[in-house]
């Protein structure tokens, strides 16, 4: 069972992005805080991909892609920014393998984890 580190500050966001995820038989492990998802990064659990919101307490979304990419453990693992403004280029700058925009594109949710967690 594939295994999503989802970090997202507004709660009614964050449950249903993990409503949906649970729904494809998916474990969902959440966070709020751009610093406690730093330690979680960083620590040696095993997630086969991260969903990180740009807009976060302490640490944003696009430094966390960016510290993530510096780990030997993380290098790997896909990386999806979901955020309601537009920073999709810079996402995939900082090393995100695909960007969500909220709310028009979270429809296409599902479907792109699922390619990043099968490639």
């Amino acid at each position: 069972m594939p295994h999503i580190l989802l970090v997202e500050d507004t709660e009614m966001v964050a449950d249903a992005v993990r409503d949906t995820l649970e729904a494809e038989g998916w474990r969902v492990s959440m966070c709020a805080d751009g610093l406690v998802a730093v330690r979680l990064i960083a620590s040696d659990a095993h997630y086969d991909l991260l969903l990180l919101d740009n807009e976060l307490p302490k640490v944003n979304g696009l430094e966390l892609t960016c510290y993530a990419r510096t780990l030997a453990h993380r290098k790997q693992t896909p990386i999806i920014m979901i955020s309601a403004s537009d920073c999709g280029r810079a996402a995939r700058r900082a090393g995100a393998d695909a960007f969500i925009r909220k709310p028009e594109d979270l429809g296409r949710m599902v479907e792109i984890i699922a390619r990043l967690l099968i490639s």
